[in-house]
């Protein structure tokens, strides 16, 4: 067992009793426990022992077989308990040489790491900078990472949804608060964007190039967005400042890849099946897949992964449709859609999504699971609601304090109507309640990669989703 810490120890020597099977424990940072092994040591250690004897190195490398254990994933359980994917030496080698062909990767590219390394993709993408040869630099923390993108300027950038939708938030705020001339220069600037798929070369060299350098932005020529969906309007907008902002799909058992934009650019789709990946739909609309990223099965579960892999084809859990020309749509997890009372199938990450294009509002959780109408929890964006609190010189101490103020609801009701004129009236929120805190990965109600957690969600706030009704 390898510990990064203090931290780290502690939990293990909590549940040590449990685990008797474990021979070593080496500690990367001792911070003063002399008496465990170090990471420092046990590399010394085993230099020692390659230079006495390097064939014992050569027999284990030589005894690796292609279809072997190499990574074993857990999946991030939004509809239900995290599963252990047992990725191969095979599926991991297939979807690093895979993102380097189809993303042509070079060997002065630099990517920048702040996913956990427990995510697929974060892992594949740091196999496939590892082949292709190029830099990876990892962030010092999350919190940290809109000041180290700046330090790092990637070239290459894989976010989840949450991060371009903070930057293009943090955009928009700061603009409202700029100095009258630079709020008109990048509005005027911004004015066609719905019309256009691109600035101007005047706004181009007076406001959009400034701006991608503020971010960090300046010399990323692959940006990829994954691991939830991202809504249409996200993605135009940086598509509008220059930067190839395109939509992948994948999942942890098909090694993370199924699908992305290619050569031509469709919105509202994730693209087309990257090379050696078949793509097709059962008869309900499940999204089935087949390649060699296709996972060896769950750990200890084979009922599991039995349900999920049928004659090779691995089912999904999301319901799509390909469009004319082959492009790939979700609709929505398969576990997800909303059958109200009336009978109306609904997808809820649609309605999700554009509720979250406000600048105020960071997560959402469309109800109404056999209801009569739809209701939503809302998660506001302390950053931005701080900002406009204080312009409105709305006095408070806690997000709590933010989530009951009765202007901050206005504020909120004016962005939920604005998202159902959007909307079809079935598809519309009747009611909506701001929950009274952050969604947190330490209490079990976001994912690693910042997912929501639905069925946690709708638990924990029972009490107040039966209020709406």
């Amino acid at each position: 067992m390898i510990l990064e810490n203090s931290e780290q120890l502690e939990k293990w020597l909590a549940i040590k009793d449990q685990l008797s099977n474990i021979k070593w424990v080496i500690l990367i940072e001792p911070e003063g426990f002399d008496e465990l092994l170090t990471w420092d040591d046990a590399l010394a250690e085993g230099k020692s022992l390659y230079q006495v004897d390097p064939s014992k190195v050569a027999q284990r490398i030589a005894s690796i077989k292609k279809d072997d254990l190499c990574l074993l994933m857990y999946t991030s359980g939004t509809t239900g308990n995290p599963k252990g994917v047992m990725l191969s030496h095979k599926n991991m080698l297939w979807a690093a040489e895979t993102l380097e062909k189809t993303l042509g990767y070079v060997q002065n590219d630099e990517i920048i790491s702040y996913l956990p390394l427990s995510h697929v993709v974060e892992r594949g993408g740091s196999f496939a900078a590892i082949k292709a040869g190029f830099t990876t630099s990892f962030v010092e923390n999350l919190d940290t990472f809109a000041q180290n993108l700046q330090e790092i300027r990637p070239t290459v950038l894989f976010a989840v949804p949450r991060i371009w939708e903070k930057m293009h938030s943090l955009v928009e705020l700061h603009m409202r608060e700029n100095h009258f001339l630079k709020r008109a220069m990048y509005t005027w600037a911004t004015k066609n964007m719905a019309q256009a798929s691109s600035a101007s070369s005047l706004a181009n060299i007076t406001v959009i190039k400034w701006l991608k350098y503020r971010l960090g932005l300046d010399r990323l020529r692959i940006a990829i967005s994954g691991a939830a969906p991202i809504s249409p309007q996200i993605l135009a907008y940086f598509r509008f400042l220059g930067i190839d902002l395109r939509e992948g799909y994948g999942m942890t058992e098909n090694s993370g890849l199924t699908s992305i934009h290619q050569k031509d650019f469709v919105f509202g789709t994730v693209g087309t099946a990257f090379p050696g990946v078949e793509i097709k739909l059962a008869d309900d609309g499940e999204i089935l897949t087949k390649s060699d990223g296709t996972m060896l099965g769950y750990f200890h579960d084979q009922a599991a992964t039995d349900e999920v892999i049928s004659g090779q084809w691995l089912h999904s859990g999301d319901i799509g449709e390909f469009d004319e020309n082959g492009h790939l749509k979700i609709t929505d997890r398969k576990k997800d859609i909303i059958i109200t009372a009336g009978g109306k199938n609904i997808a809820p990450q649609k309605i999700e999504n554009l509720l979250k294009s406000s600048i105020f509002i960071n997560d959402a959780v469309v109800i109404g699971d056999q209801r009569k109408y739809l209701t939503a929890l809302l998660v506001l964006d302390e950053d931005n609601i701080s900002q406009w609190a204080a312009e409105q010189q709305i006095s408070y101490t806690t997000y709590s304090d933010l989530a009951t103020n009765p202007d901050v609801y206005k504020l909120i009701e004016a962005d939920v109507q604005k998202t159902n004129s959007q909307l079809a009236r079935v598809e519309t929120i009747k009611k909506f309640a701001i929950l009274p805190k952050r969604l947190y990965y330490e209490d079990g109600e976001v994912t690693a990669t910042l997912k929501v957690k639905r069925s946690s969600i709708s638990k924990k706030y029972s009490d107040l989703i039966e209020s709406l009704y």
